[in-house]
């Protein structure tokens, strides 16, 4: 803590509650997989992985906990980075929620696992990002907002909030 406000929190702390918050979202998802019974569509799978490597990135850098400035940017950045990619996905996948069910493809039933097995990872990429009408169901709300809004903001909040971490002077 800084002696001159005594509500600023240090860089390793910014970053462990980021990795927290990345674990819970992870948790949260896997509760709904599993205790729930709604299985994630490729574009939910895919938030996963940049939630996941945005919360080990920021373990990484409470446990570095860079004394310089261009440490700290160098791992404020990069979470953010993360996070636009993650956020972009987010984004594709709430407009996709948005758009008439007609006018999507007929769910394909493919998993990310089978279609990396199958189409391989170039091509599954692409077919996950086109999405499919299994992406454009709605089957959970909170406050009005579907779960990949939800991850929009996490991922928005995310975002600026490692950029503050890692830009900020100390």
């Amino acid at each position: 803590m800084n002696a001159a406000n005594p509500f600023a929190w240090s860089f390793r702390l910014q970053m462990a509650f980021g990795f927290a918050v990345c674990a819970a979202l992870l948790g949260f998802a896997l509760y709904v997989e599993h205790g729930m019974f709604m299985l994630p569509c490729p574009l939910c799978i895919l938030q996963r992985f940049f939630f996941a490597g945005m919360g080990v990135l920021g373990l990484v850098a409470a446990l570095h906990n860079p004394r310089g400035r261009a440490g700290r940017a160098v791992y404020g950045v990069l979470i953010a980075l993360l996070a636009g990619v993650g956020g972009s996905i987010a984004a594709r996948h709430v407009w996709l929620q948005l758009q008439p069910p007609s006018g999507l493809p007929s769910c394909s039933g493919m998993g990310l696992g089978y279609m990396l097995e199958s189409l391989g990872p170039v091509d599954a990429l692409a077919q996950a990002l086109s999405g499919s009408a299994d992406c454009a169901k709605i089957d959970w709300t909170f406050l009005g907002l579907s779960m990949p809004a939800w991850t929009l903001v996490c991922f928005v909040l995310l975002g600026i909030g490692a950029l503050v971490a890692g830009l900020r002077r100390r």
